[in-house]
């Protein structure tokens, strides 16, 4: 399932990062978003969902959302 899917409020742990841009992979993993780590869905927007990494609350838009698999 992909994070565009998940429920709000869930703690979901990201099994895979699905994109082959590899500088948009560098900037998910500034952010703390990679593999093995837990990730929560605050809310669901019109483009997107803004979502907890860590100790940060990111909005991310659909296209991104839909790569992230949990």
């Amino acid at each position: 399932m992909n994070l565009s899917m998940a429920e709000t409020g869930k703690e979901y742990i990201i099994k895979s990062i699905m994109t082959d841009d590899e500088e948009l992979n560098s900037f998910l993993f500034s952010l703390g978003c990679y593999e093995g780590e837990p990730i929560t869905v605050i809310s669901h927007l019109k483009g997107g969902c803004i979502v907890s990494i860590k100790d940060g609350r990111y909005n991310i838009d659909t296209e991104l959302a839909e790569a992230i698999i949990v």
